[in-house]
């Protein structure tokens, strides 16, 4: 296990009701934008709730955002941030809404073309205080310092990340997720196992508490999909809010090799054929973990004895690392997520070659935790992925 340095600001109030807190979180001095998506939280009583916490402060509103946030849109809302003299943001909505203000708050202190903090041009130094009403279990975006913004003129989806974009806090209340669909649910928690997955199946490095937390978070999202029949139950609905949080606050991953790769193929997949991200996830992880058997073998073979319950051996003799594979693809396939490109109607891979321009532009050209998925790897993966 690496050295390493972990601090989390944000203050989580987790439960029932903890949207009232707002009203202490945010001090009255502050002139408050708050900004949300579609409009769903006019319709579930959650915005009813957010401007009654609000009542003695100083607020105007900003809607619209939309999953995958373009710079396009978010762009106005830093205009609108800096006429209206706003001191602090107020992000109601899931990972998309949230990823948004990240960039709102920066871009409002910045002089230069917004752009230029996605792409790695500015590194951020100043931001407006930011503060999340987390209504979609998924990301993690509301306890931790990174973003992902497309630009919908270049169909570019870029990552930034900077401490100083943290939340000041989090209001959790699993109460919100009653209105949700089922693909959103669903989504969620192939996000989340995503991004536990990235922490944990790279090499052994000696982190027991970081390979024993991954692998209960793990257990707990392969169950809720099991028992996914339940997830109208309050229990449910907790701990997919609480598994999701913790999946990418980032504790599990200090001291540990890490592999971001499956996010970073898959951002360049919703970019050009706008499939929700989740489940480009679910389409690459699978070809990924193959392509790169070799590097992973051990943890995945930990990750089915631990997680997966699967025997050390068994007749027909697959390998237990592949088994595991298989059983992170049955979990997909029981929540009706494809794991193949051609389910979503993508059947000529003569998009790939773009694909690997991008990856190569953004600076993605060597991925994985030992820089072993070359472009060359990727087009392999891409192509299994089919």
């Amino acid at each position: 296990m690496n050295s390493f340095t972990y601090a989390n600001p944000t203050v989580i109030q987790f439960g029932k009701g903890q949207i009232a807190s707002i009203a202490d979180l945010i001090t009255p001095d502050h002139t408050v934008l708050l900004v949300y998506g579609g409009g769903s939280i006019k319709h579930n009583g959650i915005y009813e709730q957010v401007t009654e916490a609000l009542s003695k402060h100083a607020w105007t509103e900003f809607s619209g955002v939309e999953p995958n946030p373009s710079v396009e849109t978010l762009d106005q809302a830093v205009a609108l941030a800096r006429k209206k003299k706003a001191t602090f943001i107020l992000a109601v909505g899931g990972g998309s809404v949230i990823d948004g203000c990240k960039y709102i708050a920066a871009a409002a202190c910045y002089d230069g073309d917004g752009w230029d903090i996605p792409s790695g041009r500015h590194i951020v130094t100043e931001a407006l205080p930011i503060g999340a009403v987390l209504t979609i279990p998924a990301t993690g975006s509301e306890s931790n310092g990174g973003s992902v913004i497309s630009r919908a003129a270049t169909h570019e989806k870029c990552v930034f990340r900077s401490p100083i974009v943290f939340p000041k806090f989090a209001v959790l209340d699993p109460d919100v997720m009653k209105s949700l669909p089922e693909r959103q649910l669903t989504n969620g928690l192939a996000d989340a196992f995503v991004h536990v997955c990235e922490q944990y199946i790279t090499y052994p490095c000696g982190g027991m508490v970081q390979d024993g937390y991954s692998e209960a978070l793990l257990r707990t999202l392969s169950t809720l999909a099991s028992q996914f029949a339940d997830r109208d139950s309050e229990t449910w609905q907790a701990n997919l809010m609480w598994a999701a949080n913790q999946a990418l606050n980032g504790l599990i991953g200090v001291g540990m090799p890490r592999d971001f790769a499956t996010h970073m193929i898959g951002h360049e997949l919703t970019a050009m054929f706008g499939i929700d991200h989740a489940r480009t996830l679910a389409v690459v992880q699978p070809a990924l973990l193959r392509a790169q058997m070799e590097n992973k073998k051990d943890k995945l073979e930990q990750m089915g004895r631990n997680v997966f319950n699967l025997p050390e051996q068994v007749a027909e003799g697959t390998e237990l690392a592949e088994r595991t594979v298989q059983a992170i693809e049955a979990m997909y396939h029981s929540l009706d997520i494809p794991t193949r490109l051609r389910d979503h109607g993508v059947t000529d891979p003569a998009f790939i070659d773009t694909i690997l321009v991008q990856l190569e532009r953004h600076g993605f050209a060597k991925l994985g935790e030992r820089e072993a998925i070359t472009l060359d790897v990727s087009r392999r993966i891409l192509t299994d992925a089919m």
